[in-house]
């Protein structure tokens, strides 16, 4: 099984979706498509899409979390605050070291942050 390839973030509008998400990570290269009906972000090696969601999948906080490594969990969390995106669980410290936290997107999608 290869690394992961794409992750798929369901919003209630994929162009104000796509635009929140440029800014919560701002390394991310916008890709437009033909037509441009998604929100397509390229980060590393992962492309970030971001889609309407509809009666099979709902934006909001159920099942998997995506964590993303950051430096400094505190800073990362003020950052994304201001952005919108208020803390929804923890932080917590990890056994061996670290801590991990997550914030909900303005559409209730959680965002896992780890620092290690």
């Amino acid at each position: 099984m290869s690394p992961i390839l794409s992750i798929l973030i369901h919003v209630s509008d994929w162009s104000a979706g796509t635009d929140w998400y440029a800014h919560a990570f701002p390394a991310a290269r916008r890709i437009v498509h033909d037509p441009d009906d998604f929100g397509h972000l390229q980060l590393g090696g992962v492309a970030l899409e971001i889609v309407d969601a509809d009666s099979k999948v709902a934006s909001g906080a159920a099942g998997s979390v995506v964590y993303w490594r950051v430096a400094d969990l505190d800073a990362e969390v003020a950052r994304l605050g201001a952005l919108g995106a208020p803390l929804y669980r923890g932080p917590l410290t990890l056994l061996g070291g670290g801590r991990m936290c997550q914030v909900r997107d303005p559409w209730g999608n959680c965002i896992g942050l780890r620092e290690e």
